[in-house]
């Protein structure tokens, strides 16, 4: 198999042996590409593009069937291509652009800033999923990049523990603060702190580059579905009480408390078009007009509108903010018609802190890649066992890490795999690379054209909710969906049980351990920075309940022992089951 060493069949290895073998291929090539650009089979083939836009209504039958599947390095038309790159890039496109939203509202930074961070997460993760697309071989038996359509994305992981760090900092006065005339704190803007994360994600991630070259069977077991899938299930859950349901009230920031006075007494803030106070029934419809948008194109719209069915469920509800009045289109003039990366930059820093909670997220973002690769490669129809696979993990952990390094000297919090184009291959039946090339080509472009960030500072924070909420409930079935691989015996039952109680126990009451260490009288900057970093950690849902479900999957010893169950209960299902998988 040319897949084995990360090269592509046919004609497109390139021959080390005669200068006329090189020759014959450059003519190859040429030809090719020619015949690409001149022909109506080049550009359309004979995929059956009325299914991809044919809508699912009751009263029609469809009389298409599905097209024939493409696989990684098939030949395929330039139209096909194009378009499945655009649906990629817009099924990740509401993931990509949340995190630099929250971080820049948790900061209270300008406009100007929060639109460069939006451009900025958009190129970065175009550039980098190239990257972990191309599977190049570095020496015998490793490798960069997956070699799939992997492509990456802002890390939610790193959404949720970067708040608890912004707080942190507003606390030790990193950031400044002012108390108002009511006696509520009033954060001021600290761009410094993002650069201290992102000082301090740069240095951490050398932690997942050290462990893509552990064995990949090793990373399994220390990392079992149970781990993973506790700590994707509490990452989801923990965003949509923090940043998804608060903004479908109007805003996840101080104005949810419903002050009496200030800025924040209404939502988004006093100074917005319309402000109203926190939970008020047209923020709530708004919000609920978005989500039924996107159930109802999951239900009626084609396959090509389902794959996009976030990015309706955000036009939907901006059209109707748009016609009474919710959208201030202040950010859209204001934002530059072409930005880059490093347009706006950010002070650097390392934040001691930080550095504990940062390497613990790495190491959920090489539990999370583990996952997603394994279901890109499912859903590509490549095998998920053997050394082929284990070499894919291997270069994708890599070239996860390697993206958390160059993330943080783009500007932009660490990138990780994502998951969300996985829908698209499975509906599409598109798993070419060329079309992942597109995808990248899409997001470059998207981030490049500086008015589409202002486009996307102007949603109304109650669209925005009710779009994320979905968003990041998906990710909390995803979390589910590993859960639901694990054989829940005794043992499974008792590490899941434990997990959970510290992470939801920490959603449910999120200041438990913030005042953990306040009765130690005067400890030094070191032991402050040790309290804080272990404050950090234990107030964050899925760092607390993954590092929890991680000790305890390997200090608990594996049952032994087979109990006889009774006949047709759930038990005795269970171990025939595992009989059978033994046989096989």
């Amino acid at each position: 198999m040319s897949d084995v060493v990360g090269q592509q069949p046919g004609p497109t290895v390139l021959p080390v042996v005669h200068s006329s073998s090189k020759l014959e291929y450059v003519k190859d090539r040429v030809s090719s590409i020619k015949h690409k650009l001149s022909t109506k089979d080049g550009w359309i083939g004979d995929y059956d593009y009325a299914w991809l836009c044919t809508p699912t209504l009751p009263f029609l039958r469809n009389k298409t069937s599905p097209p024939p599947f493409y696989a990684l390095d098939d030949d395929l038309p330039l139209i096909l291509a194009i378009s499945s790159g655009l649906q990629h890039a817009l099924a990740m496109l509401a993931g990509l652009i949340t995190p630099p939203i929250i971080f820049a509202s948790a900061l209270n930074l300008d406009v100007a800033t929060s639109a460069y961070m939006i451009s900025a997460s958009l190129i970065g993760c175009g550039i980098l999923s190239l990257v972990q697309m191309s599977r190049i071989r570095l020496f015998k038996g490793y490798y960069l990049g997956t070699g799939l359509i992997t492509v990456v994305g802002t890390s939610f992981a790193t959404l949720s523990t970067a708040s608890a760090i912004f707080n942190a900092m507003y606390k030790d006065g990193t950031c400044p603060s002012t108390t108002a005339a009511d006696g509520s704190i009033v954060q001021g803007a600290c761009p410094d702190a993002y650069g201290k994360v992102l000082g301090t994600s740069l240095i951490c991630s050398f932690l997942e580059i050290g462990m893509s070259f552990c064995s990949p069977r090793l990373l399994k077991r220390l990392f079992p579905p149970l781990v993973t899938g506790s700590v994707i299930l509490l990452i989801g859950a923990s965003l949509i009480g923090s940043s998804g349901v608060p903004n479908w009230g109007g805003g996840s920031n101080d104005c949810q408390n419903r002050p009496t006075s200030g800025i924040f007494e209404l939502c988004p803030t006093i100074f917005a078009p319309r402000p109203l106070p926190w939970g008020s029934p047209e923020f709530i419809g708004l919000g609920f007009l978005s989500f039924v948008a996107i159930i109802l194109t999951e239900i009626f719209g084609s396959p090509f509108l389902k794959n996009i069915g976030i990015i309706v469920g955000l036009a939907v509800g901006c059209i109707v903010a748009g016609a009474t009045g919710y959208i201030d289109g202040s950010t859209i003039k204001s934002s530059p018609a072409i930005t880059f990366l490093w347009v706006h930059t950010f002070k650097i820093s390392v934040y001691p802190p930080a550095i504990l909670p940062m390497l613990a997220v790495y190491v959920s973002l090489a539990m999370e890649a583990i996952g997603d690769i394994t279901a890109s490669a499912e859903v590509s129809r490549q095998p998920v066992v053997g050394d082929v696979f284990d070499s894919r993990i291997q270069g994708g952990i890599l070239s996860d890490g390697i993206g958390g390094f160059l993330s943080a000297l783009f500007t932009v919090t660490p990138l990780s795999v994502f998951a969300q184009n996985n829908g698209v291959i499975a509906i599409t039946r598109c798993a070419n690379r060329g079309a992942g090339r597109w995808c990248c080509a899409f997001l470059i472009l998207f981030g490049v054209l500086g008015k589409i960030s202002g486009v996307f500072l102007a949603i109304p924070n109650p669209v925005l909710g009710g779009v994320t909420t979905f968003l990041f409930a998906s990710v909390a079935v995803s979390g589910i969906r590993v859960l639901g691989y694990v054989k829940f015996t005794r043992r499974e039952r008792f590490v899941l049980g434990a997990a959970l109680a510290f992470g939801f126990g920490n959603l449910l009451k999120p200041d438990i351990f913030t005042h953990l260490f306040d009765g130690v009288k005067n400890p030094n900057s070191g032991l402050q920075g040790l309290f804080d970093s272990i404050t950090i950690v234990l107030s964050t849902p899925f760092l607390a309940g993954g590092v929890v479900a991680a000790v305890l999957n390997l200090i608990l010893p594996q049952e032994q022992e087979e109990i006889v169950p009774r006949e047709g209960s759930v038990d005795q299902v269970d171990v025939e089951s595992q009989e059978d998988e033994k046989r096989l």
